[in-house]
């Protein structure tokens, strides 16, 4: 719902896009994609910044385009936000990366699919090329949740490629982000003979999802992302031991390596080569993710990146408002 009804409303449009690297995935998802792209009133897009919005658990691209009862959705965000002046125009892409199992990470991933290959070598191409925006230095990606986490792995793996991220609520410190919801997982599978099929299965065939099982859902899919295994069914294989649900060190150490707070401490000197780079947390947000947030904060600060870091009261729910902050810093940043 717009707030401001006197600044100038942009556009959305629509783009397809034919996958090549997502053909074949183990989950059986499509490799058309749909990419919405908004262009703010004025403009054609041409010579503009450019932003990839990479949405959280659960939606997709699209959804952020979507009427909002109480709220503003991306476009009507972007339109008051460019209106007012608070932050120059540029174009932003909504992508449609939803999956089988509920979300995405936005990694490469033999199971979920090589989504890192889809942001970068198709969709900001395709992008570009069809409203002659961004480039290098003049691109970047935000998101929230796991949108939070995409961005923030994307510019530890590509500074190169990316010249500004903003991560909000980003998944981080997986021991607390992800180890405390086995058990409850463990509880769930065991109802369905400790078979992940027979769970995915009822999952499906069920009239109502609950948010237990999305967040079972979740958990899976996090295993096929993070540990894929390509005999496994649907390439989903456990860290933990099913009956007493003890840490399996291997498969766990695969996790852990797409960990941004171990990612950091080997990538982390490239982010200086960001023009903006942005991270906040709720203070009491309730994946444990502020933590994870300070951790990785302090871990800049030694390796002396450049970084706007901050905690704000509130949980990890409903927090969009937060981009009023990081979208102004992304786009005036990419726009010098």
């Amino acid at each position: 719902m717009r707030r401001d009804r006197s600044t100038a409303a942009g556009q959305v449009r629509r783009l397809k896009l034919e996958s090549k690297v997502l053909l074949g995935n183990m989950l059986g998802d499509p490799a058309e994609r749909i990419i919405d792209v908004y262009l703010p009133a004025g403009h054609d897009g041409r010579g503009l910044p450019f932003l990839v919005d990479l949405v959280g658990f659960t939606a997709g691209g699209p959804a952020h385009a979507n009427w909002k009862n109480f709220g503003e959705n991306l476009p009507e965000r972007l339109d008051r936000l460019i209106g007012s002046g608070a932050m120059p125009p540029c174009v932003v892409a909504m992508p449609d990366c939803f999956t089988r199992l509920g979300g995405n990470q936005y990694i490469n991933s033999i199971a979920v699919g090589r989504w890192d290959d889809f942001l970068r070598l198709e969709c900001v191409p395709l992008v570009e090329e069809t409203f002659s925006c961004g480039g290098i230095g003049r691109r970047g990606c935000f998101g929230k949740s796991s949108g939070g986490y995409g961005s923030i792995a994307h510019a530890l793996l590509h500074p190169h490629f990316w010249a500004g991220a903003a991560c909000h609520s980003g998944d981080m410190f997986f021991e607390w982000c992800y180890l405390p919801d086995f058990p409850r997982l463990l509880r769930s599978l065991a109802k369905h003979g400790n078979s992940i099929e027979k769970w995915m299965e009822a999952f499906y065939a069920s009239p109502k999802v609950k948010d237990r099982d999305v967040h079972d859902l979740m958990q899976l899919a996090m295993c096929a992302t993070y540990d894929p295994d390509p005999e496994a069914y649907l390439g989903i294989r456990l860290p933990v031991t099913m009956d007493t649900c003890e840490i399996i060190p291997e498969r766990w150490a695969n996790f852990r390596k797409w960990d941004p707070c171990v990612m950091v401490e080997e990538h982390g000197a490239g982010l200086k080569q960001l023009k903006a780079l942005y991270i906040d947390c709720g203070e009491i947000d309730q994946y444990n993710l502020v933590y994870g947030a300070r951790r990785f904060h302090c871990a800049l600060e030694r390796l002396y990146v450049p970084h706007t870091y901050h905690e704000f009261p509130d949980d990890h729910s409903s927090v969009d408002y937060r981009m009023d902050i990081s979208l102004p810093i992304l786009a005036k940043a990419l726009s010098a």
